[in-house]
């Protein structure tokens, strides 16, 4: 029986990219998303390409029993995961007084509630094979708090966490858990999250990214920063005191505006 990788959030940007790849080294796929048309655009697209034949699941994962429905159809149709994918997400901008409560909600749904069940529902059978891998999509706004984006910077610091946490917890059964960190990336973020895109977003392209992304899964690294600039601004943020950085950042993010 062949086993699969599932990615959530695949029919845009980073996912949509890291299904091309995985599709083009022979892994067999389930693409999850809430646009139908999106997938099956996609999944043609695979199998003309690389002969790739995906089952797809049109799911909302800002819905809290999103994750059950996922894992009970993928029982039922007899598809092990080998590789998780948790790459749904999105952010918005704004003060955190002005923005809609029912859209943070559903961020903190989508980053943090529905990575982490979708996680416990899929780790038994990984840990009975005792193989496995997760790659959890986190960001460079893991590192430090962010002003005018304060609950998106905080559901990518639990990412970042609860990833090098899981990844020692799950050790022992040979299962590997990568935080993937990408800084500002080519992928529509920015209108979802409500500022306008700036220069910084076209420093990266999706596709590097989910290169970068998949080697560091497949060489079972913990934590997976692209770009050497990504990484020394990571880094820094260790030197400088918090209320400092903090200040930095809200004057960063009042350029979006």
């Amino acid at each position: 029986m062949s086993s699969f990788v599932l990615i959530t959030g695949a029919s845009n940007g980073i996912g949509y990219e890291l299904a091309k790849h995985f599709a083009r080294n022979g892994y067999a796929l389930v693409l999850v998303a809430r646009n139908r048309k999106k997938l099956e655009e996609l999944a043609q697209e695979l199998e003309s390409m690389y002969g790739t034949k995906s089952h797809i699941l049109v799911k909302d994962l800002s819905i809290p029993g999103t994750p059950l429905e996922i894992a009970e159809e993928l029982q039922q149709k007899a598809l092990p995961i080998e590789i998780l994918v948790n790459n749904a997400g999105f952010g918005l901008y704004g003060l955190f007084s002005e923005t809609e409560a029912k859209e943070t909600l559903d961020m903190i749904q989508v980053n943090i509630s529905s990575l982490t069940h979708l996680t416990r529902l899929l780790l038994p059978e990984m840990m009975s094979r005792k193989s496995g891998k997760i790659l959890n999509v986190a960001s460079t706004a893991s590192f430090q708090p962010g002003p005018l984006m304060a609950v998106y910077y905080a559901t990518k610091a639990y990412v970042l966490s609860f990833s090098e946490a899981l990844a020692n917890e799950l050790e022992p059964y040979g299962i590997t858990v990568t935080a993937l960190c990408p800084g500002p990336t080519a992928t529509g973020f920015e209108q979802r999250a409500g500022f306008r895109a700036s220069k910084l977003f076209k420093g990266m392209s999706a596709e590097q990214v989910a290169v970068i992304g998949y080697e560091g899964l497949q060489q079972g690294k913990t934590v997976v920063i692209p770009g050497l600039k990504n990484w020394l601004l990571a880094s820094s943020v260790r030197f400088i005191p918090r209320r400092v950085i903090t200040k930095i950042i809200r004057r960063f993010q009042e350029t979006r505006a």
